[in-house]
């Protein structure tokens, strides 16, 4: 079959199977089992090559089961960083680079700043800040052995330095640090059921429902805060809020909360008091 009839019947099928965007996953999918980019599909009408068929096929056939598209192609671009991905760890959103962001806006003024991303699953946050601030020391933790391992990939393929350390949230960590940042669990159980199915079904629950690690996070975070140190959290939206009456009340100093490119209220920081 020749590309064009490829994209027709892939698109065909993941509409069928109420994948919610089929289109362009066909394209992305078969851009992948050619190994071309998207934009090259269309300057090639030639048939695909036999193997190249079958191997397209097979990645349709997942994405029709509703596994994530990122899953399916096994990486996943975030910001400057394409970073490996499967079900081991959370696919990175758009709003964790709103996130990413705000860091880099804290960070501005240090030149060497220490930092540690709490929950690290991929190594996006971690990654991007150690490539978009190359003074930067990063550490970060995770409790699952299998995200780590995904992490320290995502720091090889990348050539970036992260240090990583198995734990609790910040368990046994000494301080002092310029900066905090954590994107941690924060749907809520009843809310699972409405998720998609892409996310419900296939990315991992330990990283998704909320335990009360944002609250855990913001009281343990400022001990190991240098004075004037900040604390960065992705939130539920809808929760930006309460957060941040949180983080007052704990004493933290200048709390602010940001939105996502999507206008919902999505990040809360605060400082250590000087």
């Amino acid at each position: 079959m020749t590309v064009r009839d490829l994209l027709v019947a892939a698109t065909e099928e993941l509409e069928q199977a109420g994948v919610p965007s089929p289109r362009v996953d066909a394209e992305w999918l078969l851009a992948h089992a050619l190994g071309v980019s998207r934009s090259e599909l269309y300057a090639n009408g030639d048939e695909a090559p036999a193997e190249r068929e079958r191997v397209f096929r097979q990645l349709v056939a997942r994405r029709a089961r509703r596994e994530p598209l990122a899953y399916v192609l096994g990486e996943w671009g975030f910001r400057r960083l394409t970073l490996r991905v499967d079900p081991r760890v959370l696919i990175p959103r758009p709003e964790t680079e709103v996130l990413v962001d705000r860091c880099l806006e804290l960070l501005a003024d240090r030149v060497e700043p220490k930092v540690l991303d709490v929950g690290v699953g991929s190594g996006a946050i971690a990654l991007a800040i150690a490539d978009e601030h190359p003074g930067a020391r990063v550490i970060a933790t995770d409790s699952s052995p299998e995200a780590l391992a995904v992490a320290a990939e995502n720091a090889g393929r990348t050539g970036l330095r992260i240090e990583l350390v198995q734990g609790e949230l910040l368990a046994g960590l000494d301080g002092a640090f310029d900066l905090v940042v954590s994107n941690p669990p924060y749907v809520s159980p009843d809310e699972i059921a409405a998720l998609p199915l892409e996310v419900g079904e296939h990315e991992p629950r330990e990283a998704l429902l909320d335990s009360g690690a944002t609250e855990a996070i913001a009281e343990q975070a400022l001990p190991v805060l240098l004075p004037g140190g900040s604390l960065a959290l992705e939130v539920a939206d809808g929760k930006a809020h309460g957060v941040a009456r949180r983080l007052n009340g704990l004493g933290y100093e200048g709390v602010t909360i940001g939105k996502d490119l999507a206008g919902n209220e999505r990040v809360v920081d605060g400082r250590a008091p000087c």
